[in-house]
């Protein structure tokens, strides 16, 4: 599978945050997250491995109990039905990887 960058379709999550949706495997999905300064990803859980890569920003994650301030290059891993949330300290883009793959970012 081959996907453009500029083909993929641009889903508005929350106020200040977009999805765009890469590539889709057998095991694993691969999404690009885009974000206003400021913009808050509630408290959320999920049944996926999340891995994922700061390209640019800065962005206070919270996994668990725990709080990160994550940069440029920095990445993170958060196991499966962990909560975790996000706020956007710069305007920021995340790759991030799941799996399986979530069906809702099909």
């Amino acid at each position: 599978m081959i996907v453009k960058s500029k083909e993929a379709k641009t889903v508005k999550m929350f106020e200040g945050v977009t999805r765009k949706t890469l590539a889709i495997g057998e095991k694993m999905l691969l999404a690009e997250f885009t974000f206003r300064r400021g913009a808050i990803v509630p408290s959320h859980t999920h049944p996926h491995e999340q891995v994922g890569y700061v390209v640019k920003g800065k962005v206070n994650l919270r996994i668990g109990e725990q709080k990160y301030l994550l940069g440029t290059g920095d990445s993170y891993y958060i196991k499966p039905n962990m909560e975790h949330s996000a706020e956007l300290i710069e305007e920021s883009v995340i790759i991030d990887v799941f799996s399986p793959p979530r069906e809702d970012y099909k």
